[in-house]
Formats: C-alpha cells, sequence, structure tokens
C-alpha cells in the first residue's frame, strides 16, 4: 500500500468491549471514522479489527544467556507482530533497542530499562547486580533509561537457605520506589514467592509480575492499592520442569516451584475476582519462545475470567494501563483483523486475517 493509499477496515470495528462499529479508515497513517472526501487508491479489509495487541511482559534483546544482536532482536520483534503483538511492555532488557523506535515495521515498545537485582541473585548475564545500598541509584539510572517503568528482581533462590526468598530489605524497597515515582516512572518486580510481595505492595510498587505467590491474606491489600498483576501463565506452565532439575540439590526450592504451579489458575481467578488489574505478558525472551500472546490470553480464559475480559487484558485495557490508545479517533493505525468474533472465542487470536502497523497492512 502505497503512503497516499487509504485503507478501509469494515465488517466490525471493535473500538471498546461493548463499542463495535462498521468501519474506520486508515488515512496518513492514523484512524479516522469519517469516510475521507475524494479517496482514490483505497484498499478494503474486511473482518472483526481489534487494536495492535499489548504483551506487558515482553523481553526485546534477550535470549536465555543474555544480550542478543540486532539481527536476533529484529527476528523476536517480528515474531511478535505476525502474532497481532503490535505493543511491547520490555520488562527488562540489557540490549539497546531504541534502534527499534525508528522502525514503522516493527512492534512500539515501552522499556524498564535493565533488570535491577542482588548481587549472584538472578538469571546470568541479565541484570545489574547490586547490593541494597546502590538500589536507589539503580533505580534512578534505569528511570531515566526507561520510559516509564523500572524493573526489580523481588525475590530468587537464596542458595543458602534453599528456597526462594525476598532480595532486598523493606526500607530500601521504600525508598527506591519513591525515587522512581519521584522522576515519573512506576515500578514492577519479578515475584514467584509469598513472603516478597507485602513489603513491596507496602512501599508503593504499582506491578506485580508472575504473582505465583499471591495469596488469600495478601489480595485484599493488592486490591486496595490498585497493584496490577501480570501473570505469564504460559511462563508458570515450566515450573514443573525447573523444579525437576533442582530436585537434588534444591529439594525444598522444587517442592515450593510444584505448589505455586498447582495452584496457579486459583491465584490469578481470586486476583480477578478481587478486583486486582490483571494483564496478559509471555516473558518471552528469556527461555520462551516469542509469539505466544494468544496463549496466554486462552490461558487466562482456563483460571476463569471472563473471555471479554481477558481480551481486554491484551487490548482496550491494557493500553490503557500503559497510556497508550487503541481505534480512537487520530490515533496511530495498529490493529489486528480476524476472521471471527475474538469476544466470542479468543483463540481467535492464534490466527490473525491481516496486521495493520503504522497504517501499513502487513503483508
Amino acid at each position: 500500500m502505497s503512503d497516499g493509499a487509504v485503507l478501509h477496515v469494515k465488517g466490525r470495528v471493535l473500538a471498546g468491549p461493548d463499542d463495535v462499529r462498521d468501519e474506520l479508515w486508515v488515512v496518513g497513517g492514523r484512524i479516522s471514522y469519517d469516510r475521507p472526501a475524494g479517496a482514490g487508491d483505497v484498499r478494503t479489509v474486511e473482518g472483526w479489527a481489534l487494536p495492535g495487541l499489548v504483551d506487558a511482559h515482553c523481553h526485546v534483546g534477550l535470549d536465555a544467556h543474555g544480550p542478543v544482536d540486532a539481527a536476533t532482536a529484529e527476528k523476536q520483534a517480528l515474531t511478535d507482530r505476525e502474532a497481532g503483538t503490535l505493543l511491547i511492555r520490555d520488562a527488562g532488557s540489557p540490549s539497546d533497542t531504541r534502534w527499534i523506535d525508528g522502525r514503522d515495521d516493527l512492534p512500539k515498545i515501552i522499556r524498564a530499562g535493565r533488570h535491577i537485582a542482588r548481587t549472584r541473585r538472578y538469571i546470568r548475564n541479565y541484570a545489574w547486580e547490586i547490593e541494597p545500598d546502590d538500589l536507589v541509584a539503580y533505580v534512578a539510572q534505569e528511570a531515566r533509561r526507561g520510559d516509564g517503568w523500572v524493573k526489580l528482581v523481588g525475590d530468587w533462590i537464596d542458595r543458602d537457605l534453599g528456597d526462594l526468598a525476598p532480595c532486598w530489605p523493606r526500607e530500601a524497597v521504600r525508598a527506591a520506589i519513591a525515587e522512581a515515582h519521584r522522576l515519573g516512572a512506576r515500578v514492577t518486580a519479578h515475584c514467584f514467592a509469598e513472603n516478597s510481595l507485602r513489603d513491596l505492595v507496602e512501599a508503593g510498587i504499582d506491578c506485580i509480575e508472575h504473582a505465583t505467590g499471591l495469596t488469600e491474606d495478601l489480595i485484599p491489600l493488592f486490591a486496595e492499592r490498585g497493584v496490577a498483576i501480570v501473570p505469564t501463565l504460559v511462563n508458570i506452565a515450566t515450573f514443573p520442569r525447573l523444579a525437576e532439575g533442582g530436585d537434588k540439590r534444591f529439594p525444598r526450592w522444587s517442592a515450593h516451584m510444584r505448589r505455586l504451579h498447582e495452584r496457579r489458575y486459583d491465584t490469578v481467578r481470586g486476583a480477578y475476582d478481587a478486583g486486582i488489574p490483571v494483564y496478559v505478558g509471555t516473558d518471552a525472551g528469556g527461555s520462551l519462545a516469542h509469539g505466544l500472546v494468544a496463549a496466554e490470553v486462552a490461558e487466562l480464559v482456563t483460571a476463569g475470567i471472563p473471555p471479554v475480559e481477558a481480551l481486554s487484558a491484551t487490548s482496550w485495557g491494557a493500553r490503557a494501563w500503559l497510556g497508550r490508545p487503541g481505534l480512537e479517533e487520530g490515533a496511530p493505525a495498529d490493529l489486528v483483523v480476524y476472521e471471527a468474533d475474538p469476544r466470542a472465542d479468543v483463540r481467535v487470536l492464534a490466527a490473525p486475517r491481516r496486521v495493520v502497523l503504522s497504517g501499513h497492512v502487513v503483508e
């Protein structure tokens, strides 16, 4: 489609869960609900249109061993694009992916800077590994480098203890989160276990990744503070394999990981029922493949979240949470078109009919 062409999307445009329109137009890369006067070169796409999907926990520029080269990062981003993911919150990466911002053919990225972890308490080559006295300074550094988010590693295995344990003293995270907020950034944290959560939430954290340790006594605290969770259930599915690998050396940790896995759906449903915001994230880019956004939405439905709410967690609701537009008048034309209504069956998300990014149909 040439730069001067007009795109006409017709059928059903899902501007919101209950805001269904018959058509939209893309002119100059932006959405309009008014037919442009004198439109000549018009391309028509028919189907059910959604805002470009959101993966709110993804790592472009990272693999299981650490940072990757630009060609590999490009392949990761293209794989996400082909799955309909057009907005990514990159939840920690040691790679500089700013070059992606100049590419209209790649998903838009909201970065959280590089992970900040305790010394020798995270995956090698991923994070800044520091001690608590330096936490405020590193949070300030990543708040300035990122796009409004900072990522902490809230807990990890303590090899002396042989189990998951919090990484940071309460007062250190309180001061660090306050500094991030002063600089205009929100803070999220990787957390598998139960005992890291209260200190982080009471310190003012904005989001928890994975949140497998969320328990009945903590749910009211999350709900009261409005702390969101990104469960990454396609990642939690790997816990039994991880636990098997640790059985001999860390049996306590392995048993704990299995328990967290066994109650994962109850954990997510309990959070949703209490009004805790839940968003879609795949944790792609570590050991997981990219392009799994449809599988994660299906997992939320399996956990008991109603299909329309699971859909919102990767579309309307997720975009609002991240401060990015959906299918509003004048918004950038980032959308995905499907054969059937994804509100009726979220499995439709696995087969995009057309992807429109920055106003261009991706072939």
